[in-house]
Order: structure tokens, then sequence, then C-alpha cells
């Protein structure tokens, strides 16, 4: 939510945040409960003139992705799939978008094609290109290759970042 209102306030534009159906109706109340209010869209026409915006990943598709200033996406393990058709029409639909944003409490920090995914929904780099950088495939799968052990961190540190509490952003943990 804070991240959706500093790039709303930033833009003057709309950002939607992308969640599971369950997440949404749990997100709008956590919202008024800052004072953030959350307008829940489930078509274009829903979609308010300004502010947050919040829609189900089953719904994204009655929405234009122009229309937003940026996107996040709550739980975005639903980009793990390498071949997922949500993965697919999530990458094209916001490649555009001008702020992008993944948000996971689950990550699986091994898990070389949730990671690929991430960075080509962001357009730091392509699943393809990602693999050809940093991994070799043999009979025991992907592997990172010995050499780019640092190139690899250095690139992850560029773009990523893992907060495990309130207090790493300089707030309080309560």
């Amino acid at each position: 939510i804070e991240v959706a209102r500093l790039v709303c306030d930033h833009t003057g534009g709309r950002v939607l945040i992308l969640a599971p159906l369950g997440v949404v109706h749990q997100t709008i109340a956590e919202g008024a409960r800052l004072g953030v209010q959350i307008t829940y869209a489930r078509s274009q026409s829903d979609v308010a003139p300004s502010g947050l915006i919040i829609c189900n990943y089953e719904m994204v598709r009655h929405l234009d992705p122009s229309a937003f200033a940026g996107v996040i996406l709550d739980e975005a393990s639903i980009l793990k799939d390498f071949e997922g058709k949500t993965r697919t029409a999530l990458i094209a639909m916001f490649q555009e978008t001008p702020y992008r944003f993944v948000a996971t409490a689950t990550p699986s920090p091994n898990d070389i094609a949730e990671l690929a995914n991430y960075a080509e929904f962001l357009g730091v780099m392509t699943r393809a290109d990602m693999l050809a950088s940093f991994f070799v495939h043999d009979d025991e799968g992907w592997r990172l290759k010995r050499h780019a052990r640092n190139p690899m961190s250095r690139w992850l540190a560029s773009w990523a970042m893992c907060l495990k509490r309130p207090s790493n952003l300089g707030y309080d943990d309560t």
C-alpha cells in the first residue's frame, strides 16, 4: 500500500495493485485502517479517475494497462510458472508501465524460474538473457556458472531487495 501511495503521489496517476481474490478485501481494509482509500475494480468502468486501484488476477484482462502509472503484483509468485498463461499475459500487459513492483512474502530464493520471471516482468532482463548470462544447463538442471557468482549477486542487488521487518526501512516494527 505504501509503495502504491508513493508512486501515485509521485506521478499523479493511478496505481494498480493486483492480488489474489482472497487478498483484495483484506488489502482494502488495511488501506482504510491506514487512511488510504483503495478502489476495487473488476472492469475498466470501475476504475476511479485517480488513486489506488485493486483488482484480482482473474479480472485483470478487463482493465486497460495504459490507464496506470504503476502496477504492483501482490503475491507475485503467480509469475513462477515458466509457461503459464497468466505469467505471459502479465509481462505483456505491463511492459510499458513506468513503475512496476513485485512483492511476495514467500520468496523462493533458489528458484531460478521465479527470479527470472520477476526480472522479466520488471523489465530488468528477459528470462532467456538471465539464464544465458549466469547459468548453464546440464543433466542436473540449471546451475550457476562458476565465474557468475559475484556478477549475479551485483546484478540482483541492483534491482531487488529483501525486507524482514518495517525497521529495515526505518519504521517501528510494531
